[in-house]
């Protein structure tokens, strides 16, 4: 048998050096990127200067002083408990917000500090990349962790070592029967015999089968859920400038939402409610409105829809909509007022062009008719949720799934959609009994309330929890 201990001995010790690299935590802000993402970013602000449900955290570590960091860690993995103890820190906050906290028991110390780590980066702007520099991406943060070369060559050395693992059981089943037959002619088998033996095809295929169950089931349980995505849309549609600056109600354009279970997108006459008389933006002038102008068939030169639109030739719109882009940059635009007609030209077919691409695509060959607007959130089909339920009922602001749009310029997934992030909201927001007739036939909890027996009623204390509220 031929001596394999010394190429043995050094392969193990690499592989335990490099097992413990890749299995030791590391606390950076990279990992606690995700994690804000995944158990933050619903009710705190990602830039960590602004409020949103919960207070913002930048500098939260000072503002705990002496506590931190063990009570901060404390504070996060259980806050209610920490409130139960009588620490002053913690009873602060709660007198202060008197929102709930989730309760994040499973999260280790390297996690809590990554995300700790990931706060103070993006408070102090150290891990934001500026704008102007061409190498990086806005929002990036440093990776710190594991680099991915280092699993590729765990696997490529993993690989080898069963290779070399198999030669010498091979090889120790010559010498064992050897030793039982010495006359006895014992052939050794090769790489490529051990490599298609019944055994190794059989853990490839169980591999393949495992992964693919794992690809399969980890797909379909992110299905719609994007944190994070924000779309580009047909219309550069600024919330900040709707709902922050100009203080229009969600439900004004999102009126389903009051008062059934989808939100609804608004239909193009809903813009034109404003945009009649609104007929140039602040931002991207005539541009982006004209696309409104163009789907609805409005003549803003005139002030009216025009007749027998869907009748109206493609080059016919186009001519009309030129016209009127280059007499709405001329009387809007100071710096236009004076420019030539070729000028005003060049502008009127580049809008045109950018109109055209925004209002049609493969299926929708025509620019005439609705705005397609690209979907940001969407339940998988056996998933049931009520807008209305929520929102009319519930009395459940906008803003604690879908963050803080009034200040968004570009809408984005800020929630995780996740069923245990609609079961620990369930489970921790209290029922609006007061002056909601709807609740009216919980007589006992009302009862209970009014006796001073119960200080709050939970979603999940009526039915909340129950598989077929949003499963049926």
């Amino acid at each position: 048998m031929r001596n394999y201990s010394s190429f043995l001995k050094p392969l193990l010790v690499i592989f335990l050096a490099m097992f413990g690299a890749l299995s030791y935590a590391q606390v950076s802000a990279d990992a606690g990127k995700t994690l804000f993402r995944n158990y933050c970013a619903s009710c705190h602000s990602k830039d960590m200067k602004k409020k949103m449900t919960g207070p913002a955290l930048g500098g939260a570590e000072e503002r705990w002083g002496d506590y931190a960091p063990e009570d901060l860690y404390a504070w996060i993995r259980n806050s209610q408990a920490l409130i139960a103890s009588g620490h002053p820190r913690a009873n602060e906050l709660w007198n202060e917000w008197g929102t709930v906290m989730t309760a994040f028991p499973n999260l280790t110390d390297d996690e809590i500090g990554s995300i700790l780590s990931y706060i103070n980066c993006m408070d102090d702007g150290s891990c934001v990349p500026k704008k102007d520099d061409p190498n990086t991406t806005v929002g990036a943060v440093e990776a710190k962790g594991t680099p991915k070369w280092l699993y590729g060559l765990l696997l490529a050395l993993l690989a080898g070592l069963a290779l070399v693992l198999a030669r010498v059981i091979s090889n120790l089943n010559v010498i064992s029967e050897k030793k039982i037959n010495p006359n006895a002619v014992v052939d050794r088998k090769s790489i490529l015999d051990i490599l298609t033996s019944k055994g190794i095809i059989g853990f490839v295929l169980f591999a393949f089968v495992l992964l693919g169950g794992y690809t399969t089931v980890n797909n379909a349980v992110s299905l719609g859920r994007q944190q994070g995505y924000a779309p580009e849309q047909p219309i550069k549609f600024s919330h900040e400038t709707h709902a922050g600056l100009n203080k229009i109600d969600c439900q004004y354009c999102h009126d389903g939402a009051r008062r059934s279970k989808h939100s609804v997108i608004p239909a193009t006459n809903t813009c034109m409610n404003c945009h009649k008389a609104i007929n140039y933006g602040s931002e991207y002038g005539s541009a982006e409105i004209t696309k409104i102008y163009v789907s609805a068939g409005f003549d803003p030169a005139a002030g009216k829809y025009i007749e027998n639109y869907d009748d109206m030739s493609e080059a016919d719109i186009e001519k009309l909509y030129k016209e009127w882009i280059r007499k709405s940059n001329a009387e809007n635009d100071e710096k236009l007022a004076a420019a030539s007609a070729e000028t005003l030209n060049d502008i009127a077919d580049d809008q045109w062009e950018e109109i055209v691409k925004s209002l049609t695509n493969d299926e929708k060959e025509s620019v005439k008719g609705p705005i397609e607007w690209v979907r940001i959130h969407n339940l998988p089909d056996h998933v049931y949720f009520n807008h209305a339920q929520h929102v009319t009922v519930g009395k459940v602001e906008c803003q604690t799934c879908h963050g803080q749009v009034e200040e968004m310029e570009v809408v984005q997934q800020m929630a995780p959609l996740s069923m245990g992030w609609c079961i620990n909201c369930h489970r921790q927001t209290d029922v609006k009994f007061k002056d909601n007739a709807y609740y009216s036939a919980y007589e006992d909890y009302h009862k209970e309330l009014k006796s001073g027996d119960r200080s709050n009623v939970k979603v999940a204390d009526i039915g909340g929890l129950e598989c077929q509220k949003c499963h049926y």
